[in-house]
């Protein structure tokens, strides 16, 4: 009967393989962990559940919007006017997209329906942060400690699974948690380049905090991380680009 040879040497690899991959998942797991415990003390910061079953209205730019969740189930709203004085709806809900034009409903095609339903969410989305980092398709772990403008934060970056999390779920986010008030004061990403926002004016309505957002740019075109935004800010390389300001905003409960 032949014997089977084992080398040892392969053996002492494959252990330490083992090993290196044991202490990596359990890192991850930790981060992961940490991460949204930092999410969940922003979301408590920020109001808790009051956003849930209520009707949250506020006019963003020249759009009026409108934005609903109940039972697991959301529907948002976009209404303005062109220049003729027709009024244009876009109803984005868990099952469609919509819009009409002086009530009447458009024929549309896929790259239109994708333009402005992202159009639509991507407002909500930033309104109801921290709220969205709870979302199923949210992939988050801990990255590390910053400083910025003087206060203390622990930041945490943000990706999503390609299941559930749209047609940009390959785009990275970081968020900075204040250490003292666990409120969500920065963010930052890469989509069409470099963008680093500051959050102003916070206000509650409704049990509700709301902030709005000084929106930094950076020239730079290297490849560096948005998780390093915050370094990049303090070293003056961002600049102004522009304000996201919510105003008129009103909260009512769904009945």
């Amino acid at each position: 009967m032949k014997k089977t040879l084992i080398n040892p040497v392969a053996g002492v690899f494959r252990l330490l393989f083992g090993a290196l991959y044991c202490v990596f998942m359990a890192a991850a797991c930790q981060s992961s962990n940490k991460a949204q415990t930092l999410i969940d003390q922003a979301i408590t910061a920020h109001g808790g559940e009051a956003w849930q079953d209520k009707r949250i209205e506020f006019d963003f730019r020249k759009f009026h919007l409108t934005l609903e969740h109940q039972g697991g189930k959301f529907r948002y709203e976009r209404a303005q006017r062109d220049s003729l004085g027709a009024e244009i709806r876009d109803i984005l809900t868990n099952e469609s997209f919509v819009r009409t034009i002086n009530g009447q409903k458009q024929v549309l095609d896929s790259v239109q329906v994708g333009k402005y339903s992202r159009a639509v969410n991507s407002v909500a989305y930033f309104v109801l942060l921290p709220f969205k980092l709870r979302d199923p398709a949210v992939l988050a772990d801990y990255v590390g400690e910053g400083t910025v403008d003087g206060q203390r934060y622990d930041k945490v970056r943000v990706r999503f699974r390609a299941d559930g999390g749209g047609k940009d779920h390959g785009d990275t986010f970081c968020y900075w948690f204040n250490q003292q008030t666990h409120t969500m004061d920065y963010l930052s990403y890469s989509d069409e380049g470099p963008r680093f926002r500051k959050a102003i004016h916070p206000q509650v309505v409704g049990g509700i905090r709301f902030q709005d957002y000084i929106n930094y740019k950076s020239n730079d075109t290297d490849t560096t991380a948005s998780i390093r935004y915050d370094q990049q800010y303090m070293a003056g390389q961002f600049t102004e680009l522009s304000r996201i300001e919510n105003k008129n905003i009103r909260v009512v409960p769904l009945r």
